[in-house]
């Protein structure tokens, strides 16, 4: 891994120092500000807002309330958001309706709801960092531009049956050198962030409820590397040209235990001077380190993922970046599925995920937040453990994924006292930070 000097690490935080306005997230010597005062959160992944406050039939804007109003109670200040969907209706493992049905036509009872969530999460303090596409196929994303623009079949990874990870990854790392695709996507950025918020009368670019432009959901360059990192340069250029005002990130995994099968480098992704901040996600039983059915692997697990985040802050601050890790998850005891279930250990990995935040923010290592995976709030699976169909309620699971895997619901008494009182902890250690 190639080394990027003081000199660099300085001409990096040009672009976000220029993003300073009032009310914005800006960043300052490595580390978020807002209205002049350190930034530093506890958030959520509510990545199912924006259908929520949907108008019509699909929408369910008073469930949008009450789930901000719960998630505010626990001092929950930021949230992680999708503004995008794509894709034909029948196509499988997706979140509907899909705000973009076809290339360049983009429907706007979609948009009014991610107008409204950025209304309500204004009302209350709330920030929201906005993902703009998915490496993965739940929301379309990279793969479904390819698809319209005639790539071939999209080989769907599992839960579709004889479906292969590898063969999803090599389909969709082509997104990157793929100038057809790419502009169809760079359209749909432009018409964004140009919008103008219908109940608020201010444009998204002008909008400081966001805090920053995410470039996709966990991208990897893959075998495509060259053109993944080319990608991320272009890509985060056009924000800026279009929004000077908002901070850009990658939505970056980070390097996952696999960076090089993964196409992945948190140093050279951020280098780019409008890339404002390293993000990173951690995932303890995806990635093997915990085994529900064995529960002495826990141990071993806050080990690797203590190791993992420690590199990780290592990088960011060689980039001279805040980090957020805005993804982990665990699971439910025993594997369970059942929301009745009892989390005792997600609630001790929750707390130790939470105490390297807190301490790296006490020492004044460059960490800036940590957003949980995921909200469901009062929403419940049909079936648990099963997928998500039309019309199910939406929960903190993915479509593709078991329903009742990761997601925190409202009874979740033990998790949430966790969330809170860390909420507590990180808010008023950064506010004593010098």
């Amino acid at each position: 891994m190639r080394y990027f000097g003081p000199m660099l690490a300085c001409a990096m935080t040009l672009h976000a120092e220029t993003t300073s306005a009032s009310g914005f997230v800006r960043v300052a010597e490595g580390r978020f500000q807002r209205d002049g005062k350190p930034y530093t959160f506890l958030g959520a992944n509510f990545w199912y807002g924006m259908n929520l406050g949907a108008e019509g039939p699909s929408g369910n804007p008073g469930r949008l309330a009450r789930e901000l109003d719960r998630l505010a109670a626990l001092g929950i200040t930021n949230l992680r958001i999708l503004a995008a969907t794509e894709g034909p209706e029948s196509a499988p493992w997706r979140i509907l309706p899909v705000l973009q049905p076809s290339p360049r036509e983009y429907r706007e009872e979609i948009l009014l709801g991610l107008d409204f969530l950025l209304k309500e999460m204004k009302t209350r303090g709330m920030v929201a960092v906005v993902c703009l596409n998915n490496f993965w196929p739940w929301s379309g994303g990279m793969a479904q531009y390819l698809r319209w623009i005639g790539a071939g079949p999209i080989p769907y990874p599992p839960p579709e049956p004889g479906g292969s990870w590898s063969a999803y990854q090599a389909y969709t790392a082509a997104f990157y050198s793929n100038p057809a695709a790419v502009e169809a996507f760079h359209d749909f950025v432009r018409m964004l962030l140009q919008r103008t918020n219908r109940y608020t009368g201010v444009r998204y670019a002008d909008d400081p409820t966001i805090m920053a432009w995410e470039l996709a959901n966990e991208p990897r360059g893959g075998t495509n590397v060259k053109a993944f990192q080319s990608w991320i340069e272009r890509t985060s250029e056009l924000f800026e040209s279009l929004d000077s005002r908002h901070l850009v990130t990658t939505g970056s995994e980070g390097e996952t235990p696999w960076p090089r099968e993964s196409g992945l480098d948190v140093v050279a992704n951020h280098r780019f001077s409008s890339i404002d901040y390293v993000t990173a996600h951690v995932w303890a039983q995806n990635w093997g380190w915990y085994d529900p059915a064995r529960p002495k692997t826990h141990e071993a697990a806050v080990r690797e993922m203590k190791s993992y985040l420690r590199r990780h802050i290592e990088q960011a601050r060689r980039l001279g970046k805040p980090l957020v890790v805005e993804e982990f998850g665990f699971p439910r005891d025993a594997g369970s599925h059942d929301p009745a279930a009892t989390t005792t250990a997600r609630d001790r990995y929750y707390r130790a995920v939470f105490d390297v935040v807190l301490d790296a923010v006490r020492t004044g290592e460059p960490v800036g937040g940590v957003n949980f995976w995921a909200w469901s709030g009062e929403g419940r699976p049909r079936v648990p453990g099963g997928h998500w169909q039309k019309n199910d309620p939406f929960t903190g699971d993915p479509p593709h994924e078991a329903q009742g895997w990761y997601g925190v619901y409202d009874t979740d008494d033990t998790t949430l006292r966790v969330i809170a009182e860390y909420a507590r902890k990180i808010a008023a250690s950064s506010r004593s930070t010098p």
